[in-house]
């Protein structure tokens, strides 16, 4: 594996973290992460990113969350937009569509704050390669699902360790973005985008400040799962996972 850090600038808050996957002939497959920090210059500083992406090879990309409008509360409200609706109403998703039908890549759009009557979501959107609308996910736990927000306490204590859990949990590769940290602003975020094997190995990772990160991956590690199939041995006739919040609602 061969691991180089560039510095890259994309204005305000951005950072682009491109891991390049590559295998076998045939089973070449690249992503791209990129992350940003006003809404239009957002919209642009995004637009760049899946860009410069997909011209390093990068066939599906990921946004972080809230990467048109600054993190905090109060400018959610502001920064919100009408999925539904399109156009003119969703700039930041009719951009997404625009630049995954001519790129034609797939984009996991983060997230952004959306609007449905008087109610605010965070809500993340996947857009094919044809430009369509593929998926629409509004988040439900406050925080991330792995357990906090990751700021300057909690990310040097668990931002690495806790990728590295899920990657061993579940046998694959775990690629996590952060923001590039703005010590000005009202949420500082750890920063330290990272790259993690399916063995809980760290393969990349970056400082606090914007970089690009490019690795080589070998998906064929990825069989020596078979060696240790994890999800072969859960006791199903023993116990389940249940929802309890539907359970409670029907």
């Amino acid at each position: 594996m061969s691991v180089r850090h560039n510095p890259i600038s994309f204005g305000g808050l951005s950072k682009m973290l491109l891991v390049l996957l590559r295998t076998k002939e045939g089973f070449e497959f690249n992503i791209g992460l990129c992350q940003l920090s006003v809404k239009t210059r957002n919209i642009s500083h995004a637009k760049n990113a899946i860009e410069e992406a997909a011209s390093k090879g990068a066939k599906l990309v990921l946004l972080p969350e809230i990467w048109n409008s600054p993190y905090a509360n109060d400018s959610f409200p502001v920064y919100a937009e009408d999925i539904d609706a399109g156009g003119d109403a969703s700039p930041s998703t009719a951009m997404l569509s625009e630049a995954s039908k001519r790129l034609g890549v797939t984009i996991v759009g983060g997230s952004i704050p959306e609007r449905v009557g008087d109610r605010l979501y965070n809500t993340c959107c996947v857009f094919g390669s044809d430009g369509e609308l593929t998926a629409k996910h509004r988040k439900v736990l406050i925080c991330c699902a792995t357990q906090e927000p990751f700021n300057m306490t909690t990310g040097p204590l668990h931002w690495e360790l806790l990728q590295r859990a899920r990657a061993t949990d579940n046998q694959l590769y775990v690629a996590t973005c952060s923001p590039a940290r703005d010590s000005g602003a009202s949420y500082t975020a750890w920063g330290h985008s990272t790259l993690v094997g399916p063995f809980g190995e760290v393969l990349a990772t970056t400082e606090h400040e914007e970089a690009i990160i490019i690795a080589e991956i070998d998906y064929s590690i990825l069989e020596q799962r078979r060696y240790l199939p994890l999800n072969k041995q859960r006791r199903g006739d023993l116990y389940q996972l249940v929802d309890i919040q539907r359970l409670d609602s029907k």
